[in-house]
């Protein structure tokens, strides 16, 4: 076992649209931005108990850390609960149970007038800021967001550890072909070099966000969270302007996604062993050749 090989991400304070602009989006740099939300409501009053008074009643799907296995669809949640049953869990405990993508403008809108949308130079897509929940010690699979968005990610309450690698990064992580996720059977944070020896190569960035922080991630850019209290975030994403990524964005959407279903549908476990093992095949190869290089 060894441990993968990551630097601080760099942090700013009230940065400016033109700084931003030259030193972080023109050149696709991830950076944390410390009082960007301090002036907003939800600064000040956005807690766990807050979500908890406003949509306790609401039934949520939750996922865990397991794999998917056999016919399952790769975004079926594992259980659903009662938003206020499920805030006082990872309120009081541990759990891996979350809830991904909760489309605040649909489930929530009423919050929408704590938030503004930063004025730093990218063009937000309005229409889906989206909120995360986890509770201490849950994982969220190493992935890039499969529209290539550019993200903010601001988190509220408790502290969070995310750990970003750049698409250059992609050849190390063991990715699933049809997908955005690397094998589901490698553990970052006790990574098994013998076994996944591409990993030896990974170089990833990391940050720990705490309540207010934003961190800017880049186009394609993978990024593995862990939270490290029971918590939530809030993501506000730009579609890419670059022609090549508008492109893959669309293959990604509308073709990979319903080709993988449709395949999962089909042959079950057969289609995900035979994915894992030719990852697994195919990246060993690439990291027994990167070990004759380096001598």
């Amino acid at each position: 076992m060894g441990q993968i090989k990551t630097t601080p991400i760099e942090r700013v304070r009230n940065i400016s649209k033109e700084d931003f602009i030259k030193y972080y989006y023109k050149p696709q740099k991830p950076v944390l931005i410390e009082g960007l939300t301090e002036h907003w409501e939800a600064f000040k009053k956005w807690n766990l108990d807050y979500i908890q008074q406003h949509a306790g009643e609401q039934i949520v799907p939750l996922y865990n850390n397991e794999p998917t296995k056999g016919k399952q669809n790769s975004a079926e949640p594992a259980t659903e609960m009662k938003m206020a049953d499920y805030i006082e869990l990872i309120k009081t405990k541990p759990t891996d149970l979350r809830i991904f993508f909760y489309d605040l403008k649909v489930k929530l809108p009423e919050l929408l007038k704590d938030f503004e949308y930063p004025n730093i130079g990218l063009k937000f897509f309005k229409r889906l800021p989206v909120l995360f929940f986890g509770g201490e010690g849950s994982k969220v699979l190493p992935h890039y967001d499969m529209d290539l968005a550019d993200l903010v990610h601001f988190h509220f309450q408790g502290t969070k550890s995310v750990t970003l690698f750049s698409p250059k990064q992609t050849k190390y992580l063991y990715k699933i072909p049809f997908a955005v996720h690397n094998l589901e059977s490698i553990d970052l944070d006790n990574p098994d070099f013998e076994k996944y020896p591409a990993l030896q190569y990974l170089e990833g960035l990391h940050a720990t966000m705490k309540h207010g922080d934003a961190l800017y991630m880049p186009s394609g850019y993978w990024h593995y969270i862990k939270y490290l209290d029971g918590g939530f975030s809030m993501t506000l994403r730009a579609f890419p302007k670059h022609l090549g990524r508008l492109g893959n964005m669309l293959y990604n959407v509308f073709f990979m996604r319903n080709f993988e279903n449709v395949m999962r549908k089909t042959l079950g476990q057969k289609w995900i062993d035979y994915k894992e093992n030719r990852t697994l095949s195919k990246t060993n190869k690439y990291a027994v050749k990167l070990k004759k290089q380096n001598g």
